[in-house]
């Protein structure tokens, strides 16, 4: 298949990239390196860089290839004030792929969602019947409007609102946070709160079935497992061989208490579940700091008086 992946330089997109090309899919990527790297896009891929949020150059792209399948993985995340980029690139880059696919009747939209979507949950695990509430961030309340947009359009998706993702490439979130730290013998802190992690692979295998017509609507993709940030940062200690006792502080305001997701819909529909466990996780996200290093990590996250967490 002729597969387009919007943000394919990214964390996620470079992986599933890799994936469909060692199955034999032709894959074409789109990014403008914002959070993307040049070194992710695989070579054996065909490469653009561009903005799908300021070019009207997606019409004549589309109609060039004319793919089986587009995945949506571009995001904006990395300055939580940054609202016109966020919007930009959330929600009008959303709608120049929508307007693309029905231009020229592409069969199917695969979208990245965010849990976020959520708010602050009212159950545990939460379920897919939960109320879409994104509150005080920016990040999930574009995420959101995006995904609106694509439930209007009539177009065959699926939107898959993911767990907390991690693995090699990964530059948000706490694993290259305290990696970062603790390899550059500073203390680290931690909020208490608990997140549902799941591995690369895992996702990447449920996103192949995604892309090859399964399911149809709305999925949640996790471990189904809650884990403390407090334990993600003694692994990641522990793997190191760097034992400090860390910074313990509230959440920040918009820093939501837990997130476990129920994907009962998931296993059901994909016939697959999480392989990968957070301690053998964490053993081959480690391996690939200490080969790559890690520079420059990013949050959607503000501190607890509102101001930017780092």
């Amino acid at each position: 298949m002729k597969i387009v992946i919007t943000g394919g330089a990214g964390f996620i997109g470079s992986h599933l990239g890799e994936a469909l090309i060692a199955r034999g899919d032709e894959v074409f990527i789109l990014d403008n390196f914002t959070s993307g790297k040049r070194e992710n896009v695989p070579p054996e891929a065909n490469f653009w860089e561009n903005d799908i949020g300021t070019s009207d150059y997606l019409s004549s792209y589309f109609e060039s290839i004319r793919p089986h399948v587009v995945v949506h993985a571009a995001a904006s995340m990395k300055d939580p004030d940054n609202w016109v980029e966020d919007v930009q690139t959330n929600v009008i880059g959303t709608i120049n792929v929508i307007n693309a696919c029905k231009e020229f009747n592409i069969p199917r939209l695969v979208y990245l969602q965010t849990s976020l979507c959520y708010g602050f949950p009212q159950e545990q695990p939460i379920t897919l019947n939960h109320p879409i509430n994104p509150t005080k961030s920016s990040y999930p309340i574009s995420k959101t409007a995006a995904e609106r947009y694509i439930q209007m359009s009539e177009l065959d998706y699926v939107s898959f609102r993911l767990a907390n993702c991690y693995g090699p490439r990964n530059l948000s979130g706490p694993f290259a946070t305290f990696y970062r730290e603790l390899t550059g013998g500073r203390l680290c802190t931690v909020v208490d709160a608990k997140r549902d992690f799941v591995y690369i692979t895992d996702l990447i295998r449920v996103l192949l079935r995604g892309i090859d017509g399964i399911g149809e609507g709305v999925y949640h993709v996790s471990s189904g497992v809650e884990n403390s940030i407090l334990k993600v940062y003694d692994l990641v200690s522990k793997e190191l061989g760097i034992i400090k006792d860390p910074i313990l502080q509230p959440r920040g305001i918009d820093d939501v208490p837990t997130l476990l997701l129920d994907s009962t819909r998931t296993t059901e529909d994909f016939g697959i579940k999480p392989e990968v466990l957070l301690e053998e996780g964490i053993i081959e996200t480690i391996k690939w700091y200490q080969e790559h290093g890690v520079g420059e990590t990013y949050t959607h996250l503000r501190g607890l008086e509102g101001e930017r967490q780092q």
